[in-house]
């Protein structure tokens, strides 16, 4: 079988596992957003109590294997009442251990925002959340979007496990196709350009374009 013959035959299974991963992406982004910024927030507060909260997340996520956490999410969680869909518990799975990396991103990148903002801030007389807003994270943004641009890029390659939960993202379908065909280069080889083609036409592009225009908002450019 050609390689052309391959792909006439199989494209339907490697689009749709190819959108699921997409899917899977996506979600998984927005998690890791929202817990990572929460969090880096969280371990620069004042109480005690709610930077050991922060501390906890951040190290049990970044100090465990992704794999662990995925099988933990699926098999043993039910044990404790606790059950969710195969898909849910991919993408939650992940933006959870993601955003614990970039958790500290978040905190680095705040701190990284020079002290005479915070001075002029406070003189001003703002509040701790009008700093924040309209001040602090503005310019954490642009410092903080290079890093997170690797790890966007991650969390795609890390979307790939979810496929051991039997989700029926692009690697599921091409673990399927190949225990059909025996055809190891045809199969994993497309999958092989389909995440690059998701990491370099579409994550990498996306995160420079956000790069330049945060850069021109806060008046970099």
């Amino acid at each position: 079988m050609s390689y052309f013959e391959f792909l006439t035959t199989y494209s339907d299974r490697f689009i749709e596992g190819a959108l699921v991963t997409l899917g899977q992406f996506g979600l998984a982004v927005v998690v890791a957003i929202v817990v990572a910024l929460i969090s880096g927030l969280m371990k620069m507060a004042r109480s005690k109590a709610v930077r050991g909260i922060a501390v906890v997340y951040i190290e049990l996520f970044r100090g465990t294997s992704l794999l662990v956490q995925l099988y933990w999410f699926y098999f043993v969680m039910p044990l404790f009442g606790v059950t969710m869909d195969k898909f849910t518990v991919g993408f939650l799975t992940v933006g959870l251990c993601y955003g614990a990396y970039g958790a500290e991103l978040v905190r680095g990148a705040i701190q990284s925002v020079p002290k005479g903002q915070w001075e002029a801030a406070l003189a001003l007389n703002m509040s701790a959340a009008q700093r924040m807003k309209r001040i602090i994270l503005p310019q954490a943004l642009v410092a903080i979007l290079p890093p997170w641009g690797n790890l966007m890029i991650e969390i795609l390659k890390g979307t790939a496990l979810v496929a051991l939960i039997s989700v029926a993202d692009l690697m599921f379908e091409t673990r399927q196709v190949n225990s059909n065909t025996y055809l190891s280069a045809q199969a994993f080889g497309t999958a092989l350009i389909i995440y690059y083609i998701f990491a370099r036409f579409m994550v990498t592009p996306l995160m420079r374009w956000l790069e330049r225009f945060m850069a021109r908002k806060i008046g970099r450019a």
